[in-house]
């Protein structure tokens, strides 16, 4: 009956922290690079700059984000090292033929 009290916490705490590593995020950023044969879009915000991964769905798409244009993505945050993947992306400022992207079509 004591392990209980060890085990049960740490159990509901590792849970916690699974949820955690799946948030979404919002990144208003200019589109710095957009990397096709990788699948991944280079944004930055708050003086970093980091990668996206773009997900099957937007892959066709992504070659309409504007060099320089400013985008507001969503992003699902994931743990362990990897990639925020895109969910959605609405184009803000720039010309582009896909101006939001809902994570299944464009319009």
């Amino acid at each position: 009956m004591r392990y209980w009290r060890t085990i049960l916490p740490a159990f509901c705490l590792l849970l916690l922290t699974d949820h955690a590593a799946a948030e979404e995020k919002s990144f208003y950023s200019p589109v710095i690079h957009v990397d096709k044969e990788n699948h991944r879009v280079l944004i930055s915000t708050l003086g970093s700059v980091f990668y996206v991964e773009v997900p099957e769905a937007g892959r066709p798409h992504m070659e309409k984000l504007p060099i320089s244009g400013l985008v507001d993505f969503v992003v699902e945050m994931r743990g362990n090292g990897q990639m925020p993947v895109i969910k959605t992306w609405k184009v803000k400022s720039g010309e582009s033929a896909c101006m939001y992207f809902n994570g299944k079509e464009c319009k």
